[in-house]
């Protein structure tokens, strides 16, 4: 099994050394750009995780495909900062913005185009399944993006269709790493199986995870401002869960709090201030944080079915820094 420190270590090195074509730079500037910006990188992350599971040193055939994963994510980001005419990522101009949408949207897409070119890198003997799992993955995102657009629409979504929208928009590809790393690895089909489902629910406690800390956050540790979904009206999984609680009069007020204006910073600071003091009076916080454990219990259950020991322990601390944060 390779040490933490190894993989941290060699994620680090993959995007501090990763390379795109020079010219034309201004479609591949935004790539760099894009890159440069940083993240999270939990993608990569988990992909050599489970792939250490089985193997003791990583090779290019796992690199390449971590790093592809990681490309793909970033293209995605590209592409839903033009949807949600986004100013700003990560506290710098997004591609869009910086450059023009027609550029991010070419950009974006040579980015998506690259990310195959690295995941198509894995061995020969799993490359089928692996670009298979990859294409399934890539279409899937695409959806959970149509079904949240659609839901801005929408007066009323229900928590199920909310679930179902966030596991296609962030739990497969999260899932996808998982499995990817157990194929390449050479894991059995079975842990494979078993590893999707720990991604996958630990991919749904990230995203509501992320939902709770827009609203309760710390904003130097969650990286933008504390309150965007609620001054965007967004369907978050607050907002679902409050929707989906409130009767009567606390019903009204919140209808109407969520179409409260946001034309000042005062304004903005009201409606953040009104919104969550009705999450307060309806308890939906406290029910994000139970949903977060419950989904970070499920995918434990599935992680405890393919290892145990110092292998088990390694899949726990995976999660414990995805969604520590939050208790």
């Amino acid at each position: 099994m390779i040490r933490q420190e190894t993989i941290d270590g060699a994620v680090k090195a993959l995007f501090d050394e990763i390379e795109f074509t020079n010219e034309p730079s201004g479609l591949y500037d935004p790539l760099r750009y894009m890159i440069a910006i940083g993240g999270k990188r939990l993608r990569p992350s988990l992909c050599l995780t489970t792939y250490s599971l089985y193997k003791d040193s990583f090779v290019p055939e796992i690199l390449e495909p971590a790093a592809g994963l990681e490309v793909f994510h970033s293209f995605t980001l590209i592409h839903d900062d033009i949807m949600d005419r986004s100013p700003l990522r990560r506290g710098v101009e997004t591609v869009w913005k910086k450059w023009n949408p027609d550029t991010a949207i070419l950009s974006g897409d040579v980015m998506c185009i690259d990310s195959y070119a690295r995941v198509a890198k894995a061995p020969r003997e799993c490359l089928d399944e692996v670009l298979s799992l990859f294409s399934r993955t890539a279409a899937q995102v695409c959806e959970g993006q149509q079904y949240d657009m659609e839901f801005e629409g929408r007066d009323n979504v229900q928590m199920n269709e909310y679930m179902d929208m966030i596991g296609l928009k962030t739990g497969v590809l999260i899932a996808c790493a998982a499995k990817m790393g157990a194929l390449i690895g050479g894991a059995p089909a079975e842990d494979c199986e078993r590893l999707y489902e720990y991604g996958y629910n630990l991919g749904l406690a990230f995203q509501v995870a992320d939902d709770y800390l827009d609203a309760y956050g710390d904003e130097k540790v969650f990286g933008k401002p504390i309150g965007g979904d609620i001054i965007n009206s967004k369907k978050s999984w607050l907002t679902v869960r409050a929707f989906e609680k409130a009767e009567g009069s606390a019903l009204q007020d919140l209808k109407k709090a969520m179409a409260m204006p946001v034309g000042t910073e005062a304004e903005k600071e009201n409606k953040i201030n009104w919104v969550k003091g009705l999450y307060q009076e309806l308890g939906v916080g406290k029910d994000a944080q139970e949903r977060i454990l419950r989904l970070n219990a499920k995918a434990l259950d599935a992680a405890s079915k393919v290892c145990e020991g110092d292998r088990f322990e390694f899949l726990r601390y995976f999660a414990y820094r995805l969604i520590g944060r939050t208790r």
